[in-house]
């Protein structure tokens, strides 16, 4: 009777550590491949909510790995998580000293990444807004432009001030990381990254007018992008990750063959910088944020103008769409958030 009293008790004390780690500790589960395979994608047409809170311009967007959640991050110091479904602010997470311009999803849909001016990386728990971690800049080194995980979510890396790239190697079983890559050949501030879907390389735009394509398994720089006149403020990869898509100060978007990095389009007649782009889930669509504060989209098909969303007031900074292609965000220098659908 004793033993298997004391059999239960054991079996008892260990359910119970399973269900504390896992309600204090998911966010150290790792990638979870069983989101909804992603919808065909709709152009989207109409606004749905405009999200107030921020008290300074909107930078950085992202969406959940299931759609759920909206991410913000902006010069007011601050993250804000959003419900897609409803508009309501969940959670505002508190703790930067200087500008966000980047905030980033791991794919286990638990974690959420800041990076900010004040020279640190900061890890949120998304299901309650709890500060999990900071690096400090001592590791880090410069102001970060931008952050990125891998959609493997093994790598992490951060876009700096000082003209480089890092990439960590992310341990889920702990909150560690080892420094894999310091990616150098930018001459200017690298302002947006990039994964490859299948995590093998990482794109990079820059100050400095051009885009890097990287290895991730050698850090080598595999193929450098030319053809735009100034800075280039964002990229973005096609799903396949056959094509490329670039935004820059000098007033347009291009589309790049991956492969062979020849430029294929260039885009024609915007009178405006085009700060920001995004590709849908399925790559049928293109969206690009202008300093205009208009909306452009694009048809893939056969690259064409499809329509034009109005609605900001001031420039638009950043776009994102859905993984399931249903719903589209979009921030800027008014301090608001707009979702359409």
């Amino acid at each position: 009777m004793f033993r298997r009293f004391t059999v239960y008790a054991i079996i008892l004390m260990i359910a119970s550590l399973f269900f504390y780690i896992w309600l204090n500790y998911d966010f150290l589960l790792p990638p979870i491949n069983k989101w909804p395979s992603a919808q065909v994608s709709t152009l989207p047409s109409r606004e749905l909510y405009t999200l107030h809170g921020h008290e300074g311009a909107v930078w950085s967007l992202a969406f959940s790995p299931d759609g759920q959640w909206l991410a913000s991050g902006s010069m007011d110091k601050t993250v804000k998580l959003w419900d897609v479904n409803s508009g309501k602010l969940l959670h505002t997470l508190q703790g930067h000293e200087n500008a966000i311009f980047s905030v980033a999803f791991h794919p286990n849909n638990r974690l959420l990444v800041s990076g900010s001016w004040d020279k640190t990386i900061k890890f949120w728990k998304v299901s309650n807004g709890k500060l999990l971690d900071t690096w400090q800049e001592n590791e880090i080194g410069s102001l970060v432009n931008t952050v990125a995980f891998s959609p493997n979510g093994r790598l992490l890396a951060a876009g700096l001030w000082n003209k480089t790239i890092k990439v960590w190697k992310v341990h889920h079983a702990k909150l560690l990381r080892q420094l894999l890559h310091t990616l150098q050949g930018h001459k200017d501030a690298v302002w947006e990254l990039c994964f490859s879907h299948d995590s093998q390389f990482l794109a990079s735009a820059s100050y400095d007018k051009t885009i890097k394509l990287w290895d991730m398994s050698s850090g080598a720089l595999q193929r450098t992008l030319t053809k735009h006149q100034d800075s280039v403020f964002a990229v973005a990869l096609s799903s396949d990750d056959k094509r490329l898509a670039s935004a820059s100060y000098d007033k347009t978007f291009k589309l790049w063959d991956v492969k062979q990095g020849k430029s294929l389009f260039t885009s024609q007649g915007f009178k405006s910088v085009v700060f920001s782009v995004a590709f849908s889930s399925d790559s049928q669509f293109l969206a690009t944020g202008n300093d205009d504060a208009t909306i452009f989209l694009w048809g893939m098909d056969n690259n064409q103008l499809l329509g034009t969303l109005k609605g900001h007031k001031d420039s638009v900074f950043a776009v994102a769409f859905s993984p399931d292609g249903q719903h589209f965000a979009s921030g800027g220098e008014d301090n608001t958030i707009k979702l359409w659908k």
